[in-house]
């Protein structure tokens, strides 16, 4: 965290030019509506949301003589608050769980609290916070904060957030703000040098087998079946090894199980790696994260705990080794990468769970006041697994291709010989003998005998369940079951018509 501190010190009393355009924007709001006027303030992650709410708090004190509360929900983030404020020459006291009671709050103008310990003394009648009038709520979009609003009915409510869309589709945000005002967007801070840019590189993934939970995302016990099997860590370390090695690498995982296996596949391919996750004491955090910023190829998997109240510039890669239905958790993850340095104006991502097709590119503009005012509609809309891998596109790598060298036609067109098949009114599975025929001209092209045909067709597993995904669209029958059986079946009859041949 004193790294972290640091950094901010370096900037923390200026303001650039589009920060100063949003507190205009706040405070022309905050002039023209009701004493009780609730307002969310959306900017992209690495913007400056905590610098921006710093300077409201302290124009705020200085211009209405009311006291400003902030609240978090992590320890990092109020640490880091705490310190941004003494910057802006606001003193401010931390409520933790240290604190009892509050004796000296008439020496402050300005408190900063965890929301559980706030809850818990207010509950207890323990505190009782006076001449507050703004209670500002960074990271908005998480709604333990909540439970908390009935205290200051009163009070100017200025909610901070990367993403103003709800953790929770039931309680959308729009019923406890009333307006929603859009900072520079993350296009306008790359082009403008305040964000770096980033190099996309997407990795199709089949996520028929990920299940979805209670609260709307991917189940960990599902991921960690997908992603911690063999055929998915190789992938993942295809895809390093294809776009990153030698780059600080940043890989988030669904689970810890997933990220540790993770973290024995690139140690046994000879990678320097550590793993985190919770259950890491403070002292093995601060040293695992002290390694990682002095490493310059460090590779750090990790599981939830660094999307937020984490900022090391000098990530140059991001892996999203996971699906998620959460834009917010989409845009936290990718913008541990996007901050600049001298050095540095632009970070990879490479996206292991159809993420981007999800939610469309990190650098995409997006309508946030639409997604404000109808979360559901945004919700709903979001485009499905299934759509997702219907548009996936097999194609064999540069690598693979040399391996059948001597063959001039790799491709076949499974949807355009269905339609063939079916108006011959032939059996469907006439389909998969003709693709089975063509692949195994391609192994016998290319070989001297059946051993060495045999080898190349375990090169063709992936087209082979291209082939047979887009089969099991067109006879509407794709079970996780079935298509297993069908590739298990394909594979074989592939290898026995090598012995025919021969």
């Amino acid at each position: 965290m004193e790294i972290e501190v640091s950094l901010m010190k370096k900037q923390k009393k200026e303001l650039y030019d589009y920060q100063k355009k949003g507190l205009d924007k706040i405070f022309d709001a905050l002039d023209r509506a009701p004493e009780n006027h609730n307002l969310l303030y959306q900017l992209p992650t690495g913007g400056g949301k905590t610098v921006i709410f710093s300077e409201i708090a302290r124009r705020f004190i200085e211009k209405k003589q009311k006291k400003v509360l902030i609240l978090t929900h992590r320890i990092e983030l109020y640490h880091q608050t705490s310190e941004m404020l003494h910057g802006f020459d606001v003193e401010n006291k931390i409520i933790n769980s240290k604190v009892k009671e509050l004796p000296d709050q008439n020496d402050y103008m300005c408190f900063v609290a965890m929301v559980e310990t706030l809850n818990n003394r207010l509950q207890d009648e323990k505190i009782d916070l006076e001449n507050i009038g703004m209670v500002i709520i960074d990271e908005a979009h998480f709604n333990s904060f909540r439970k908390l609003f009935h205290y200051f009915k009163d009070c100017i409510l200025l909610g901070v957030t990367a993403t103003p869309l709800s953790s929770n589709v039931k309680l959308p945000m729009y019923e406890n703000y009333d307006e929603l005002i859009v900072g520079e967007s993350i296009p306008y801070l790359v082009e403008n040098g305040f964000l770096a840019k980033a190099d996309t590189f997407c990795y199709d993934v089949g996520l028929s087998s990920l299940k979805i939970g209670a609260n709307g995302d991917y189940t960990v016990r599902s991921s960690d079946l997908l992603y911690g099997d063999y055929p998915m860590l190789q992938k993942l370390l295809h895809a390093y090894e294809e776009k990153s090695v030698g780059k600080k690498t940043l890989i988030f995982n669904n689970g810890i199980n997933t990220s540790l296996n993770v973290h024995d596949t690139f140690t046994k391919a000879g990678y320097e790696i550590k793993h985190l996750d919770n259950k890491n004491t403070p002292a093995e955090r601060k040293e695992i994260l002290e390694w990682f910023k002095e490493t310059d190829d460090a590779i750090l998997t990790s599981v939830g705990i660094l999307t937020t109240g984490f900022d090391e510039p000098t990530v140059e890669t991001i892996i999203l080794n996971r699906a998620t239905k959460s834009l917010t958790l989409y845009f936290q993850m990718i913008g541990r990468g996007s901050r600049i340095l001298p050095n540095k104006d632009k970070f990879t991502i490479l996206d292991l769970g159809n993420n981007v097709a999800r939610f469309g590119a990190w650098n995409a503009e997006i309508d946030w006041h639409e997604i404000f005012r109808n979360p559901d509609f945004y919700l709903q809309n979001i485009v499905i697994d299934e759509e997702i891998e219907r548009r996936f596109k097999y194609v064999m790598t540069d690598e693979i291709r040399a391996k059948f060298s001597k063959s001039e036609n790799i491709d076949f067109d499974i949807e355009e010989t269905y339609r063939e098949v079916m108006r011959a009114g032939l059996r469907p599975k006439v389909v998969l003998e003709r693709s089975i025929e063509q692949h195994s001209q391609m192994c016998l092209e290319n070989s001297e005998d059946s051993n060495e045909a045999r080898e190349l067709a375990k090169l063709l597993k992936d087209d082979i369940a291209y082939r047979l995904r887009l089969y099991s669209y067109c006879i509407c029958k794709s079970t996780d079951n079935y298509l297993k059986w069908l590739q298990e079946d394909y594979e074989r009859k592939l290898s026995f018509s090598f012995s025919k041949k021969f």
